[in-house]
């Protein structure tokens, strides 16, 4: 198994910036990328950014494109989500997730990753 530990979120203005991290454990060799998904209040889960642990390859939902990235520590199995000029529409619950899939246009599917982290809370106020 693989354990995912998140960190990082909080309350800020709009404007502000934040820095989400994922630590992985375990069983980690089993994961091929790792994504991060939000959801808001009465919302569906949906896919935010995910990356590739060697390659280091990107894909991101158009909606934050340019505002966040995704980046990763390989040697200490953390995943970042550096979040630039956050808008009140991000605010949600956001989870990291592992993925066995080297399919990059797989990477947006929930159904993909096979491990999840607890999430935490990001507000953005207006």
């Amino acid at each position: 198994q693989v354990q995912l530990v998140e960190s990082g979120g909080g309350l800020v203005q709009a404007g502000g910036s934040l820095r989400l991290s994922c630590a992985a454990s375990g069983r980690t060799f089993d994961s091929y990328a790792m994504g991060w998904f939000r959801q808001a209040p009465g919302k569906e889960r949906e896919f935010v950014a995910a990356i590739s642990w060697r390659a280091g390859n990107t894909h991101y939902t158009d909606s934050v494109k340019g505002r966040f990235t995704i980046s990763r520590d390989f040697a200490k199995n953390t995943v970042f989500l550096q979040m630039n000029s956050l808008k009140p529409e991000d605010t949600a619950v956001y989870y990291c997730a592992s993925a066995r899939s080297p399919i990059l246009l797989l990477w947006s599917r929930a159904i993909t990753y096979n491990y999840w982290g607890q999430g935490t809370q990001v507000t953005v106020s207006s």
